[in-house]
């Protein structure tokens, strides 16, 4: 992992791995760099481990937020390439998402990412979206004629009841798992998401 991280700050332009071997030192050939890809390694643990190790402050506050970040990409093979809104350019750009949990030292006022998961979105989610667009132009539609205020004869609706989206749900399991990694280090009060996700 040294040698990835040195070849990475090093090399300018497109990284590759080929690229990434030219750029480090005895004991980053190309084959050591593909097979260090090419193992399945538990990030989540590892930058639990580190953040533990050399970051932890037990007696700071801390909460964690969550934010989803949009990478424009080309091409069609790239797993989990789809249509996401970017915030940067206000509008839905071709590239890849990834959601990510960070705990953040109130003290030092500080974030430190623990959890990236990239985005891939289930039959259901794109489903759900696409309704989800088209209820706001009919909305948009009949705004104009409905009156403001509740409606007559409007129940009040249960806020307990909470049906959770395919997105809200993976999020949620995204979640419980890094709070099952972190356990009982870090008293946390809070979590704190961006955007969407946190209405």
């Amino acid at each position: 992992m040294s040698q990835v991280i040195f070849g990475m700050l090093a090399a300018s332009g497109r990284i590759t791995m080929l690229g990434l071997s030219r750029w480090t030192e005895k004991g980053g050939s190309y084959r050591t760099i593909q097979r260090f890809y090419g193992r399945e390694l538990l990030w989540t643990g590892l930058h639990w481990l580190f953040f533990r190790v050399h970051l932890l402050k037990p007696s700071d506050p801390h909460f964690i937020a969550g934010d989803e970040v949009v990478a424009s990409k080309a091409g069609e093979e790239t797993c989990g390439l789809d249509r996401f809104f970017s915030g940067i350019q206000q509008r839905v750009i071709p590239g890849l998402s990834f959601f990510t949990f960070l705990l953040v030292n109130v003290k030092e006022e500080r974030s430190y990412p623990l959890q990236v998961t990239q985005v891939v979105r289930s039959a259901e989610e794109k489903a759900a979206s696409q309704t989800r667009a088209e209820a706001k132009k009919t909305a948009a539609k009949t705004a104009e004629k409905r009156q403001r205020g509740r409606p007559k004869g409007g129940k009040n609706k249960s806020k307990r009841e909470v049906t959770l989206s395919p997105e809200l749900l993976r999020i949620q399991t995204a979640l419980k798992s890094l709070l099952e990694t972190i356990g009982n280090a870090v008293p946390l009060r809070y979590v704190a998401p961006d955007g969407h996700s946190g209405n």
